[in-house]
């Protein structure tokens, strides 16, 4: 394989362990191809990534703007689990040292991947001209608002590096001088704008100079605590490498949604950045609900999905009991519902999950461990026996 790949032909940085921190960290945007020579979709992908770094490095010759970088998985494989790299080749985003959450999932084409870098260099917040631009704004999308004495500032300047993190996710808008003077009376300021009409305003309170602080208001505004799956989403959402705790329901029972988010919110805001909490419309992913032997007659239902197999809370009803879904979650995180199918409930103890069939056949597998790979990936098959 290795005569069809030219590692030293274009201008394409080689990642390893001593110099990936410090080339990523330093570049405003990289485009970073993790790939394996044996397999046929990276050996087809690398002259095109070549093209395309070229001509963007004619567009934007800075070598700290836009940076084309590549991995080869099989010499580092600690790079790859870094990542969680699970298809060859995955062509990751990073700005300033940080891993965008999207993956590029466009066409595999010079042109295509040019517009991309292109797209992610434009600015990702409006400028308002007129004050009345806010009042019209679209109230179904969260809008963060940052109102600036000038442009040319440190505070522009961190929220200018927040919104190009998070611009897919929130619609960013800046005022400057005289048009903001209306909403500076305290300095600077930086306000959310919730969906909703009539959803009060958040402000921000912290230092606009403190990316880390900032960056951790506006995410926690712009990232719903419970997001929704869909078939869209779903490979890149199983990509996060969490598991899942879904709520299963039908797409008009928005009143178990509600119920959901609010135990989540009060139960689980500890255990964010150790599980992902998503729902789901019961029709949709009825394929997800026979594993664990239910229909959509069954919803609501509420299930953990830990990327090996699928456990039950056990009745819905029970969502509001004080710790009660906390508990499920830490079993998860224990060992314990994964013991107790495969053994039954301790003896000293009531299982919080009940086990779907009988400990002598296998327990649910994991329903989006195996979503459909790209047709220009090639998917790593890493089935395990957890018995």
């Amino acid at each position: 394989v290795s005569w069809l790949f030219n590692p030293t032909r274009g201008e394409i940085t080689s990642l390893d362990s001593g110099n990936i921190d410090d080339i990523l960290n330093n570049a405003d945007v990289a485009l970073v191809n993790f790939y394996a020579d044996w397999c046929r979709f990276s050996q087809m992908l690398h002259p095109i990534f070549e093209e395309a770094s070229n001509v963007i490095k004619e567009e934007y010759p800075d070598k700290n703007q836009v940076v084309f970088a590549r991995v080869d998985c099989d010499q580092h494989s600690d790079i790859a689990q870094r990542y969680r790299i699970s298809k060859y080749p995955t062509l990751k985003l990073f700005r300033n040292g940080m891993m965008m959450k999207r993956e590029y999932r466009g066409q595999r084409s010079v042109t295509a991947i040019a517009d991309y870098i292109r797209q992610q260099k434009s600015n990702p917040i409006q400028e308002v001209q007129d004050l009345e631009e806010i009042h019209s704004l679209d109230r179904s999308r969260r809008n963060i608002v940052g109102y600036f004495e000038q442009k040319d500032s440190d505070n522009y300047r961190t929220f200018e590096r927040v919104a190009n993190i998070l611009h897919d996710d929130c619609v960013f808008l800046s005022a400057f001088g005289a048009i903001s003077k209306a909403e500076r009376f305290s300095g600077d300021n930086v306000i959310y704008k919730p969906p909703g009409e009539n959803a009060p305003d958040m402000v921000y309170l912290g230092s606009l100079t403190n990316f880390d602080l900032i960056y951790a208001w506006t995410q926690d505004k712009c990232v719903p605590l419970v997001r929704e799956i869909t078939f869209e989403n779903g490979e890149e959402l199983t990509e996060e490498g969490l598991p899942f705790l879904i709520l299963f329901h039908m797409k008009d029972d928005l009143e178990s949604l509600e119920k959901f988010q609010q135990e989540v919110a009060r139960q689980l805001i500890s255990e964010k950045g150790t599980i992902n909490f998503l729902h789901a419309d019961c029709d949709k992913f009825r394929h997800p609900l026979l594993h664990i032997q239910k229909t959509p007659a069954d919803c609501p239902v509420i299930a953990i999905d830990s990327f090996r197999h699928m456990y039950v809370f056990p009745d819905f009803s029970d969502l509001s009991v004080p710790g009660k879904l906390k508990q499920f979650v830490l079993d998860l995180h224990s060992g314990k519902l994964h013991r107790e199918f495969h053994h039954g409930p301790d003896p000293t103890d009531v299982a919080p999950g009940q086990p779907i069939q009988d400990l002598a056949s296998s327990p649910p597998e994991s329903s989006f461990q195996k979503l459909a790979p790209s047709e220009h990936r090639y998917t790593l098959l890493r089935e395990k026996d957890e018995l």
